[in-house]
């Protein structure tokens, strides 16, 4: 199984180069995305700028689109007609542990991702963290991978504290609105469920079920494709986490809707622990991912570790819209 991510360094032959580096061997690196699932740019010159990042991307011929989490709030634009988003923008995240950054492929998704470091953390921290997906199906336990298989799972990705006291019809009132005002919003289907998991007048928007394997559109390669390692409340409760209540999100069983017992959880976080690999970003730095591949798991810890006059660490992101059908 090859090693996710690769690593590809710069020399100073390539720096030379500039874009032209990435016109050259566009057709090499696409072929290499495929296999690995991502790839780790290190130590090139030109994707320390903003400019330069723009550069790469369009002599690899990407074409950069709006994040699915784009009409959210949660995705802030670092340079709009660049198509470049902060991936951290809040020092409450300080602590965070980001999940799965492509969440799911019921519908059609942005086939490429890329992150560029443009500022270093400046405590220690920001590290990047990714997982190989084939990597941890391999791991996990036969028994609880066919259990969650054949139950399958829905994610609950918002909480909304409502009188439990308020007559049903009002109840049914307010979720119409929550589901006209919240589900738009997110580029996913959403159900708004009270009391899923138990609390008196708890509303959630919960995704559809959902198969915790996805199949890659070309490889036809199986990986462990969920955020459950990230959005289960009994893993999020274990960890710091600056997240309000009403963004707390939590998993369940599609076919009971109660949430994932702690056994199963704990096996997810095992097997989905053991074959992360944590990334120091350096400026220019960049991680080009392959959304329907190996990679399925990845975020940043302590990205923003201090604040100093001139800002934040800076850790950004795009997508790129180009279609999944062609691959290559």
């Amino acid at each position: 199984m090859p090693h996710c991510p690769l690593e590809i360094r710069a020399s100073d032959a390539d720096n030379a180069m500039g874009a032209e580096y990435f016109s050259k061997n566009k057709d090499k690196i696409r072929a290499e995305l495929l296999k690995y699932g991502a790839i780790w740019f290190r130590g090139f010159d030109l994707m320390k700028s903003v400019s330069g990042n723009r550069e790469m991307h369009e002599s690899l011929g990407l074409d950069p689109c709006l994040d699915p989490l784009h009409s959210s709030g949660l995705r802030k634009f670092a340079s709009e007609r660049d198509a470049l988003y902060e991936e951290v923008n809040k020092p409450s995240l300080r602590g965070h542990y980001i999940g799965l950054h492509c969440e799911s492929t019921a519908k059609r998704t942005a086939a490429y991702a890329a992150f560029v470091c443009f500022q270093r953390a400046t405590e220690g921290g920001g590290r990047f963290l990714v997982a190989d997906g084939a990597a941890i199906l391999a791991e996990l336990n036969p028994d609880t991978l066919e259990k969650l298989y054949n139950r399958k799972i829905r994610i609950s990705v918002s909480n909304l504290d409502i009188p439990p006291s308020l007559p049903g019809v009002v109840k049914e009132g307010i979720k119409g609105l929550v589901d006209v005002a919240v589900a738009p919003k997110l580029d996913m289907d959403l159900e708004m469920i009270y009391e899923s998991d138990g609390k008196l007048g708890m509303l959630q928007a919960v995704e559809t079920a959902e198969e915790p394997i996805n199949r890659h559109p070309v490889t036809g390669l199986p990986v462990w494709f969920n955020n459950a390692h990230n959005h289960a409340r009994k893993l999020r409760d274990r960890r710091p986490c600056g997240v309000p209540e009403v963004g707390m999100t939590e998993v369940f069983y599609a076919d009971t809707m109660e949430p994932l017992d702690l056994e199963t959880c704990n096996e997810i976080k095992r097997a989905s622990e053991k074959h992360i690999t944590s990334l120091s970003m350096e400026p220019g730095d960049v991680l080009l991912v392959d959304n329907y591949g190996p990679l399925v798991q990845y975020g940043l810890v302590n990205q923003y570790p201090s604040f100093a006059s001139n800002g934040c660490n800076k850790s950004i992101r795009r997508r790129f819209k180009n279609d999944v059908l062609n691959y290559g």
